[in-house]
């Protein structure tokens, strides 16, 4: 028998976190999600996104034992802006057990009853930058940090449920060629000569660190119109200066300005620090930190985090010149290949970006529905 329980205690929140660690011990493509990071993100002092939104956490036990988890998210903001009544289901992992994946499944669906919600969707978390969507093609690739994997038997389950596509993100794998491509080059010299654009310059991460606040601000212009965003709030924007800040580079810290200074488009991009994840087990220990910084002093294999350009400055050559300057600093530090983060298939400003390169998509990603 299948036993729910909700979390309400700290102790039970990390048990939760810790449970897909367990879940994917033998899993050498799961990177795993730092349990204090979690621990943040559902603590409404330290996540600016429960001003707007609220969440519960539930855990299945079978025989005394953990067997699976999920998270519910009402976002007031995003249900207001988009006119709809939808509730995000989040952190649902589970072992290969439908009966324990309908229990969890079915907390859920009653809450959302409860609230008088009409849709579920997910996985989704509170923000366009939470780590999100579910994994259904490529499980064969080692994740990135800043997503969520999971094993291909999950997909199954979420049929069996009778929920079906909402939206796919895909994620691509570009190889660094040997010189910046002509065409792409030529089109960010005309940018640069027509509209003044130039690359901004930095010679330490503090002196990137105030450019984070406006990149931030950007991405809540420029992403307004897609599905299910909402604007970060400044402690959500003050978290993601902490991890730039934490794993960024000057020279990987791509900022493009107008004549006037101001800051039009960016582009973040950092060594993968998959691999000294995967050592730290959840918790960030001296080793597991020595591996990371190792990871970071290895210029090999490249994360493309976000990259965004103001709406009135798009279709003017801004991404050109960010990606050039990119494909500069990595072939200077002997780099083989660049790995996306998620973008929504349909997003065809972002996914046009990449056909000036030797490119293909390695993994895909989906948000369920399914109406309650």
């Amino acid at each position: 028998m299948i036993q729910i329980k909700e979390v309400l205690t700290d102790k039970d929140k990390k048990r939760l976190f810790r449970f897909p660690i367990d879940l994917y011990r033998e899993c050498d493509m799961y990177v795993p999600v730092l349990i204090g990071d979690e621990m943040d993100t559902f603590n409404p002092k330290k996540n600016g996104a429960y001003s707007y939104a609220d969440s519960r956490l539930w855990l299945a036990y079978k025989d005394g034992k953990i067997v699976g988890r999920i998270g519910a998210i009402l976002n007031r903001a995003a249900n207001e802006k988009d006119n709809v009544k939808q509730l995000r289901f989040t952190r649902f992992d589970f072992i290969d057990d439908f009966e324990v994946s309908k229990a969890l499944f079915d907390t859920v669906v009653a809450w959302a009853r409860e609230l008088g919600m009409t849709e579920l969707v997910g996985p989704l978390g509170f923000s366009n930058l939470d780590k999100q969507g579910m994994l259904v093609d490529g499980f064969d690739q080692l994740d990135m940090y800043i997503t969520l994997y999971n094993y291909p038997y999950y997909i199954e389950h979420m049929k069996r449920l009778g929920l079906t596509k909402k939206w796919d993100w895909t994620e691509t794998k570009v190889i660094v060629p040997d010189q910046v491509p002509p065409k792409m080059d030529q089109i960010a010299e005309i940018s640069e000569k027509r509209y003044g654009y130039s690359i901004k310059k930095f010679r330490n991460m503090k002196e990137v660190r105030p450019y984070i606040r406006k990149a931030m601000e950007i991405i809540n212009i420029a992403f307004a119109k897609l599905h299910g965003v909402v604007p970060l709030s400044d402690k959500q924007i003050e978290n993601m200066e902490h991890l730039i800040a934490l794993v960024g580079r000057p020279e990987y810290s791509l900022m493009v300005q107008n004549q006037q200074g101001e800051l039009v488009g960016f582009g973040f991009i950092a060594p993968s620090i998959s691999r000294g994840i995967r050592a730290s087990k959840g918790k960030l220990g001296l080793l597991s930190a020595l591996k990371v910084l190792s990871d970071l002093n290895d210029h090999r294999h490249i994360d493309f985090y976000m990259i965004g350009v103001r709406p009135e400055d798009q279709k003017k050559g801004v991404e050109c010149i960010i990606l050039r300057e990119g494909i500069k600093a990595i072939q200077s530090h002997g780099g083989i290949d660049c790995q996306t983060g998620p973008m929504l298939e349909d997003n065809a400003n972002v996914q046009n970006i990449w056909k000036h390169f030797e490119h293909f998509t390695h993994r895909r990603r989906r948000c369920w529905t399914i109406g309650v």
